[in-house]
């Protein structure tokens, strides 16, 4: 089965979590199907956003624990596998990806999927989604980047609640403390998602590919390393084609017709 379904149109990937009975939770294959989508993206110079978003009434579900069952006379899982094998790749290429990716969020986003979503560059949410950081009910610890992102999503406070209790989040809620960037009515998320990813696929792709490299890299520099490396991208962008289109643009007055370069 397709359990990620692509297509590419005007620049933008949409990358669609395709297991609907299953609220599109994670299982090996489609983990290993997601890859080989990912690195499309990547390699593609014509791709220039990547918009991820889930099949039928979720988003994602996080993994599929029917993936995880536990016989109680046999020896337990080793969950680390999973999050080393699949989880960890797929933040770290998500994270490095010089495109921006938008996750359009339907429905439910739980466990990974709730982590997967937070992730991405952009997050729009349906008016109906909740956000559900469900590890703890498992007696398990955040993954898919969860205990890197929450902190600096919603301070150490709300991150430590919302990991430990494992209560439902609303995307209005999200929205207020700062995780998210929009929230829309259920019926205009598709049509939200898709401008916003048209919009960014006719952008100085190189450029924004640098702010994206630039932000990560400020969690961990001192002020005076952000500032060295702040130089450093700010020479390589002005010496791209796009900032020569963007200026020679300017100057006459037009629109700027960049190539992503």
């Amino acid at each position: 089965m397709n359990f990620i379904l692509s297509d590419v149109q005007n620049g933008v990937m949409t990358l669609t979590l395709n297991r609907p009975e299953r609220l599109n939770s994670f299982n090996d294959e489609m983990h290993r199907q997601l890859a080989e989508v990912l690195t499309q993206a990547e390699r593609d110079e014509s791709i220039r956003c990547l918009l991820i978003t889930g099949a039928g009434r979720g988003f994602c579900a996080g993994q599929d624990l029917n993936d995880r069952n536990v016989d109680p006379s046999g020896d337990a899982p080793d969950l680390g596998a999973s999050v080393e094998n699949f989880y960890n790749p797929l933040v770290k290429r998500l994270a490095k990806l010089p495109k921006p990716v938008i996750a359009a969020v339907n429905g439910v986003a739980a466990g990974a999927g709730a982590t997967l979503a937070l992730g991405c560059d952009i997050v729009i949410a349906a008016r109906s989604v909740n956000f559900v950081m469900s590890f703890s009910k498992l007696g398990l610890v955040p993954d898919c980047g969860g205990t890197w992102y929450l902190p600096r999503l919603a301070g150490h406070a709300r991150a430590m609640g919302l990991a430990l209790m494992g209560d439902k989040l609303s995307a209005e809620q999200a929205l207020q403390w700062g995780m998210i960037w929009q929230v829309v009515d259920d019926e205009a998320l598709n049509d939200t998602a898709r401008q916003l990813a048209t919009h960014f696929a006719s952008q100085p792709t190189f450029g924004l590919g640098l702010v994206k490299k630039a932000l990560y890299a400020s969690e961990t520099n001192t002020l005076d390393a952000q500032l060295d490396l702040e130089r450093d991208y700010q020479r390589m962008a002005g010496r791209s084609e796009d900032y020569r289109e963007g200026v020679s643009a300017f100057l006459a007055k037009r629109p700027a017709v960049f190539k992503g370069k």
